[in-house]
Order: C-alpha cells, then sequence, then structure tokens
C-alpha cells in the first residue's frame, strides 16, 4: 500500500500527543479491542444513548394527563417539550469537548448523576414551573448520551465498518419511539405520570451498575487504541482488578498519554464545526429532517384523542410501529451504508482495511454515505403526506398507524445516513460533531414544536404535513451539493489544519531557540 501521511483530523492520536506523526497510514491497530469487546461497547453505548429519546418520548401519552392535573394548557405542556429539545441542543456542546479529553466514562458518569436528581425532582414536584424548570435539566442530563454514544463509536470502529455500529448505536437511541410512549401509557395510565419518572430512576441505576463495573474508557486522546491504561479513578471495576493483577505479577503497564489541560468546556470548538462550509449544509439536511420526524411525534397524542377517543394507554400503543419502523431502520441502513462504503471502494481500487487506520482523502466519502439518502428521502415525504391526508378525512386508525412504520422506516434512514457522514468527517472529534448536529437539529425541531399547533390550526391536518414533507424533499439538491464540493472542501480545511499546526509548531521552534541562545548568552 502507498505510503502517506494522514490528515490531521484522521492521525494517531497515541502518536500526536507524543508530538509524533504517524509515517504509514495502516501501520497501528485503530483499535485492539476484540470483537466482542467493541459489542459490548456499542452496546452499552446503545443503552445509554437510549435514556434521551425514552425520557422525551415516555412523557408523550401523560401530556393530556399533566395539562389537567396541574391546571395548564396543551401550548403550555407543550413548551416543556420545546424547552426539552433546546437543552438537547445545548448542553452536548460542552460535554462533548469535556468528554475528548477526560474520556468518556467521567461524562457519562456526570451526565448520569444530573439526569438522575432531575428525575427524582420531577417525581415529587406540584406544579408547572418546577415541571419546566427539571425537564430542562432531565434534557440536559440525558441528551449528551447520543454524542458521547458516536464518540464511542469512532473510538472503537474503523470508516469500513462504522455504519453498522452507528446502526447499533442509533438502533438503541430510536427504541424510544417504540418501547417509551407504551411504558409510558401504562404507566400513567394505571399508576400516573409520577410513576414514569420513578421508572427513569430506576432504569438508569440499572444501567450504572454493568457501566461501572465492566465499561472501559475509550476516548483516544485518554487510551489510544485502547492499549494504553486509563487514569486509576477512571478505570471500570473490571480494569482496575486486571491493572492490580498485572502489578503484582511484575507486569509494567505502557505510559499513560500526556495529561491534558480540562479547563472549561468549550462550546467554540463545537460551534466551529457548524460553520464549515460541507457540515453547515450537512446539519441544516439533518435538522430539517429530524424536525418533521419530531413534528409527528408531538402532534399524535392530541390528533389521536380529538379524532379516535383514544387513551393515554392506546395512544402509547400506537407508538409502537413508529418506532419499530425507526429501530428496524438503524440496524438495516449500517448495513447499506457499509455495502456502498466497499462498493465504492472496489471501484476506485481503495484498500479495505479492517483494524487499520485509513485515510479517506482520495476516497469520496460523500458519495458513499449519502446516496443511500435520496430514495429513503423521497420515500418518507410521500409517506408523510399520506399520513397527513388520512388524518385530514378522518380514515380508520390502522391506515395512519401502519403508515407511521414505513414514516419511521425510511425517515429515519435518511438521518442515520447524514449522522454517520459527521463521524466519517470528524473521526477524531466524534463527540463534538455529534454535540454540533444536536446542537442544529434539536433547535431547529424546537422551533418546529412550537409553532405545528398553529401550522395544524391554519392549515388543516392535510395540507400542513404535505407542507412538511415538502420541505423535507428540498434537503436532496443541497446533499448533491455536499457529494459535488464535498471533496474539495474538504481538502480545503485539511490544507488550512496542516498549515495552522505548522505555523504553531515553527513558532514554538522559535521560542526554544530563542530562550537556549539566552542560556548561553548568560
Amino acid at each position: 500500500m502507498e505510503k502517506t501521511t494522514d490528515p490531521p483530523d484522521l492521525e494517531n492520536p497515541e502518536a500526536q500527543a507524543a508530538g509524533n506523526r504517524p509515517t504509514e497510514v495502516g501501520d497501528v491497530d485503530y483499535s485492539v479491542f476484540t470483537r466482542s469487546q467493541k459489542r459490548f461497547i456499542v452496546f452499552m453505548a446503545s443503552w445509554a444513548g437510549f435514556f434521551s429519546p425514552v425520557s422525551s418520548q415516555i412523557y408523550f401519552p401523560a401530556l393530556n394527563t399533566l395539562a389537567k392535573d396541574l391546571h395548564v394548557s396543551n401550548s403550555l405542556i407543550n413548551l416543556t417539550l420545546t424547552s426539552y429539545m433546546i437543552f438537547q441542543g445545548l448542553s452536548p456542546m460542552f460535554i462533548g469537548d469535556f468528554a475528548d479529553k477526560a474520556g468518556r466514562r467521567p461524562a457519562y458518569l456526570i451526565c448520569f448523576m444530573l439526569y438522575n436528581a432531575a428525575n427524582i425532582g420531577l417525581a415529587l414536584q406540584n406544579n408547572y414551573a418546577a415541571l419546566f424548570v427539571l425537564r430542562c435539566l432531565q434534557s440536559a442530563g440525558s441528551s449528551t448520551t447520543i454524542a458521547l454514544s458516536s464518540g464511542v463509536v469512532s473510538d472503537v470502529a474503523t470508516a469500513s465498518e462504522r455504519g453498522s455500529y452507528m446502526g447499533f448505536v442509533t438502533a438503541g437511541s430510536l427504541l424510544g419511539p417504540s418501547i417509551g410512549p407504551v411504558i409510558g401509557g401504562l404507566l400513567a395510565q394505571y399508576l400516573g405520570w409520577r410513576a414514569i419518572f420513578w421508572f427513569l430512576l430506576i432504569f438508569s441505576g440499572a444501567f450504572l451498575v454493568p457501566f461501572i463495573m465492566f465499561f472501559p474508557e475509550t476516548a483516544r486522546g485518554v487510551v489510544g487504541n485502547g492499549s494504553i491504561p486509563a487514569q486509576t479513578w477512571n478505570m471500570s471495576l473490571l480494569n482496575y482488578l486486571q491493572s492490580r493483577k498485572a502489578r503484582e505479577e511484575g507486569i509494567v503497564p505502557p505510559e499513560r498519554l500526556e495529561k491534558r489541560k480540562l479547563g472549561f468546556p468549550n462550546p467554540y470548538k463545537t460551534l466551529a464545526i457548524v460553520f464549515q462550509k460541507d457540515t453547515s449544509i450537512i446539519l441544516l439536511c439533518n435538522a430539517i429532517l429530524f424536525a418533521g420526524f419530531y413534528d409527528i411525534s408531538a402532534t399524535i397524542p392530541s390528533i389521536y384523542k380529538d379524532l379516535y377517543g383514544l387513551d393515554d394507554l392506546k395512544i402509547g400503543l400506537c407508538y409502537i410501529p413508529f418506532g419499530l419502523g425507526s429501530s428496524l431502520a438503524s440496524l438495516l441502513n449500517g448495513k447499506f451504508l457499509d455495502f456502498n462504503y466497499r462498493r465504492l471502494a472496489k471501484r476506485h481500487d481503495f484498500p479495505l482495511v479492517n483494524n487499520r487506520f485509513v485515510d479517506l482523502r482520495n476516497f469520496p466519502i460523500e458519495k458513499a454515505r449519502l446516496e443511500i439518502a435520496f430514495p429513503l428521502l423521497t420515500i418518507a415525504s410521500l409517506c408523510i403526506i399520506a399520513f397527513g391526508w388520512c388524518l385530514d378525512y378522518g380514515v380508520h386508525l390502522a391506515a395512519p398507524t401502519t403508515i407511521l412504520f414505513f414514516t419511521g422506516l425510511t425517515l429515519t434512514g435518511s438521518f442515520n445516513t447524514v449522522s454517520t457522514i459527521l463521524v466519517d468527517l470528524y473521526p477524531t472529534q466524534a463527540a463534538k460533531a455529534t454535540a454540533a448536529n444536536n446542537f442544529a437539529r434539536c433547535l431547529l425541531g424546537a422551533g418546529a414544536t412550537a409553532v405545528i399547533d398553529l401550522m395544524l390550526s391554519a392549515m388543516g391536518r392535510g395540507w400542513c404535513f404535505t407542507f412538511i414533507a415538502f420541505v423535507m424533499l428540498c434537503t436532496s439538491p443541497l446533499l448533491w451539493i455536499v457529494i459535488t464540493y464535498g471533496p474539495q472542501w474538504r481538502e480545503e480545511r485539511r490544507l488550512k489544519e496542516e498549515a495552522r499546526k505548522l505555523s504553531t509548531l515553527t513558532a514554538s521552534s522559535n521560542e526554544v531557540s530563542q530562550e537556549n541562545g539566552s542560556v548561553k548568552v548568560g
């Protein structure tokens, strides 16, 4: 294989920390974790990513009951959805930078401490103001787990297998639309809405036990490719016992990476990703698709109650097809992404390397990922139009609910492909890239949720969802622009980054030379 130098965003973190660049692409294992270990790591990351959407979706069937018990309007209750999404977009901007420096484990633990405290408060509160504030805190604690999960995938998976692993991770996060409303409907119907938050507290505790015991640190800035031990306080219980046994046997562990200054998490680094040429278009497209997804989810309780007279439990059951389609899309779409990557790799005589660093400089990764989105996006838009007119004409419940399955299948597949390309473009900053994705899509989704009731009142159900579908279809030309010009923009960004690093290195060398000269003169 031809010897080249990795671009800055793909360079070996171990070498980077030591001040040396790898001399050959593919000369170091990307990850020392075995396949079974990777599967466990991705499973736990998927489980962690489940809490943010389930905390949002489990709440939907109880919206009508909460409005009644707290003596507020449905519009005010919908504002708690909007505020949840605003914090869902903002909080990962801070924790993503922290996770890349300090590690995934401490970031996860901080998030779940905040999340559990909010759940306790939500279960005990008795007024709308407390509900509003605590939902913001709950969102801040849980929403970052999705960004962290993408970071974990980037830590352990190469580009050739990343589609499948991203599929597994997003499958967990998208189980929320299917399982969450059912659980929420059952709890709200038979135990009251407070039981929803006690359930979330218990469920997160069940996650934390195996996480603390077995989940290893994966952040490449902390453990490299997994061969370098984390700090003792950042080890899982299993890793700690293995490390202590190794010391007792006289085995000297590898030296840890140079410590990074943590400081206050810097959201500017996430915003810098938002305003890149290619990523800004990708984030806008993904935000529009996500807003359409969330508009459908948020309108089901009120429309199904008014149109079909369903209670909380039955409304929750109607989410099952939607969620199943979303989860199935994550698994299938990951396989399609890997297949398309291999297909284009063979066409371009690009090496398929399973567990090595791969330089994507001369590979059209934008095309490999985004080609899958176009047919899915077209079908999803048609499904949303059909869904809206079924509700407008009040046809039997079976029709819109069946359409929801295909909507979840195709719409989720569409924005999963867009999410995967972000990790490919920023493999060593995946948590920050996903935080940028959350920032864009959640803020737009929050705005869409805030105005959806007004749109339904002004336009009617049929034309409202037709308009949403048309806006989604308008993202297709934007994705073609990324496929056409993305490689050029990516190379320009790489050259600028290399020039910046060279300038920094030169300045540092000059400072050292001046210091040495001063010492000699003295």
